[in-house]
């Protein structure tokens, strides 16, 4: 497989900025805060599913080792510890991994946090790799996938969640989010990199993975509350299988 990176050194050095606020519910990071019960509920069912375990269990990942990649400061990471998984969590932004490590200290959760790209685990197999908000940020998504395939055991699911390329978008989460309500720092997305639908299931397939299911994800302005829908014109959801 190919050694290159599929990271961008500025992107990675954007997210290092944010780490002091990264668990501060009302700051930058308050969009992926408000969205993280739906997004991650979607995916534990998911995982708990494609392993025959009961997803309404107390912790129904119990006996998963689990890939974070682009973990941040372990918004997701910890959500899978809780639901029972030993988690790796792995980000190439080493202020971040600093937040998620004291955090996870205080919050009494144990998760491997490492520093790194998805390459530097080559080798290492998992019974489920994520990369929730990572790819809309990485330089070439097509070396990025096969990353990620090449950490998934076989049958293992792949997730990954992102933003499409479509005009509702732009408006939505470039122009509403940054700049008119300021929900997140301006220059946190770059609109030319959001992926459509389409384009990150050839770029999954072209890994050798199966795409299982997708699902959007949409905020509902009367509860403040995101949930799981059918519409995945701005934020989306999307399950391979290795």
């Amino acid at each position: 497989m190919s050694q290159e990176s599929s990271a961008i050194p500025a992107e990675i050095a954007k997210f290092d900025q944010l780490a002091g606020r990264w668990w501060d519910p009302d700051g930058p990071m308050a969009p992926l805060h408000a969205m993280n019960p739906a997004r991650m509920g979607w995916i534990i069912e998911r995982l708990a599913l494609a392993h025959g375990y009961d997803p309404k269990a107390p912790r129904p990942l119990t006996g998963l080792r689990v890939l974070d990649v682009g973990c941040g400061a372990g918004l997701a990471s910890e959500a899978l510890a809780r639901a029972g998984a030993s988690v790796t969590g792995l980000d190439a932004a080493g202020a971040a991994l600093a937040a998620a490590r004291a955090h996870a200290a205080a919050a009494g959760l144990s998760i491997e946090y490492r520093e790194g790209r998805p390459e530097d685990l080559a080798g290492t197999r998992f019974d489920a790799v994520l990369a929730l908000e990572v790819i809309e940020h990485v330089a070439d998504r097509t070396i990025f996938c096969r990353h990620l395939a090449a950490l998934a055991a076989p049958g293992a699911p792949v997730f990954l969640s992102t933003l499409n390329r479509t005009l509702r978008s732009f408006v939505m989460a470039k122009l509403g989010a940054e700049y008119l309500l300021r929900l997140l720092p301006v220059g946190t997305h770059d609109y030319r990199l959001f992926v459509r639908p389409a384009e990150l299931g050839a770029a999954l397939r072209g890994a050798g993975l199966r795409i299982a299911d997708i699902a959007g994800l949409s905020f509902d302005p009367r509860t403040r509350r995101w949930r799981v829908t059918r519409d995945v014109g701005v934020n989306y959801l999307m399950m391979a299988v290795a």
